[in-house]
C-alpha cells in the first residue's frame, strides 16, 4: 500500500494510494479521505463504490463529499470501479462492459475470471487493508453508490449482515436482471445460468430474505436511465415492501444522473450515515 497523492483538504487529508491486488491479480489504486479527527484517534468508514466508467477520482472531485465527512468525522474510502492495466481484459469498443464495468461481482467465466473479482476486492481485501495500515475503527463501516456502484452497496451490505450500519445508493441499478446494462455484463461475467445472476441481484436478495435495517435511495425523476428501464426502483420498492424490509425510495424531482445530482443530497447521505455509525 504506497501513498502517491495527498491533498489536505477541510483540515483532512484526502490521499490516492497504489498496491497489488491478490482478488484482482492486478495493481489497483483507491483513495481515502481522512478526516481531521483521524489526526487524533480512529475513525468510522464509508465506502463509496462509483458507476459505469468512473475511476475514484470522479467522486472525490465531483461530489463535494468531503467537506460533510469532515464535519462527522467519517473517512471516505473510494475504490476504482474495475480491474485495469495491460493484460487485464477489456471491450474498448463498450463503455458498460470490461475495465470501468467490473459490475462488483466475481465472475466465473473466462476470460473475465482471473481478474474481475471486484466483489471479494471490496468486501473483503480493501477493508482488511485500510483497516490494517489507516486509523480506521475495525468493522465500523456503512456503504453507498452511485448507479452501478449503487448496485455494489446494495448487494455488499444485503449479502453481508452486520457488516455494515448502514446503506444508501444514488440510482442505483436495482435489478439488473431485468436491465440491458445487468443482463450483458451478468452474462458476460457469470454465463447463462440466471440463477447464478440473482445472488448479485438487490431486489432478488430481499426476496430471499436478507435484510439490513434501513435503506436510503434517492433517484432523480429526470434520470435518463431511468427512463431506459435499466435502474428498476419499483421492482426493489415492490420487493421491500413484500418482505417488510424498511426502504426510504426519494424521488427527487427535476433531478438527472449526473454528479449534480450526487452534489445536492451527498451531505444527507453521509449524516444519515454519520448516526448509524455513532
Amino acid at each position: 500500500m504506497k501513498l502517491i497523492e495527498s491533498i489536505k483538504e477541510f483540515g483532512g487529508y484526502l490521499n490516492r494510494y497504489a498496491h497489488y491486488s491478490v482478488a484482482c491479480h492486478c495493481p489497483m489504486t483507491f483513495s481515502v479521505y481522512l478526516p481531521p479527527q483521524a489526526a487524533h484517534g480512529s475513525v468510522p468508514a464509508l465506502y463509496w463504490l462509483s458507476g459505469l466508467t468512473c475511476t475514484d477520482d470522479n467522486f472525490r472531485v465531483k461530489a463535494g463529499a468531503q467537506r460533510y465527512a469532515a464535519e462527522q468525522g467519517i473517512a471516505l474510502i473510494i475504490p476504482d470501479t474495475s480491474p485495469r492495466g495491460e493484460g487485464v481484459p477489456d471491450v474498448p469498443e463498450r463503455y458498460d462492459l470490461g475495465q470501468g464495468a467490473g459490475f462488483y461481482v466475481n465472475a466465473i467465466r473466462s476470460p473475465w475470471d482471473e481478474y474481475f473479482r471486484m466483489y471479494d476486492y471490496v468486501v473483503e481485501e480493501l477493508p482488511h487493508l485500510v483497516e490494517m495500515n489507516l486509523p480506521l475503527l475495525p468493522g465500523v463501516k456503512s456503504i453507498s453508490g452511485h448507479s452501478m456502484g449503487g448496485h455494489g452497496a446494495l448487494i455488499a451490505a444485503l449479502k453481508n449482515p452486520g457488516a455494515y450500519r448502514s446503506v444508501s445508493a444514488f440510482s442505483p441499478i436495482c435489478h439488473p436482471l431485468k436491465g440491458e446494462w445487468g443482463k450483458g455484463c451478468f452474462t458476460a461475467y457469470l454465463g447463462g445460468n440466471t440463477a447464478q445472476w440473482a445472488a448479485y441481484d438487490a431486489t432478488c436478495l430481499v426476496q430471499s430474505g436478507a435484510s439490513m435495517p434501513e435503506i436510503l435511495i434517492d433517484q432523480g425523476t429526470a434520470d435518463e436511465f431511468l427512463a431506459a428501464g435499466q435502474l428498476l426502483p419499483e421492482a426493489f420498492q415492490a420487493a421491500c415492501l413484500q418482505a417488510e424490509q424498511p426502504l426510504s425510495l426519494r424521488m427527487q424531482e427535476g433531478y438527472d444522473h449526473s454528479y449534480h445530482f450526487i452534489a445536492t443530497f451527498i451531505g444527507e447521505h453521509i449524516a444519515w450515515h454519520a448516526r448509524a455509525l455513532g
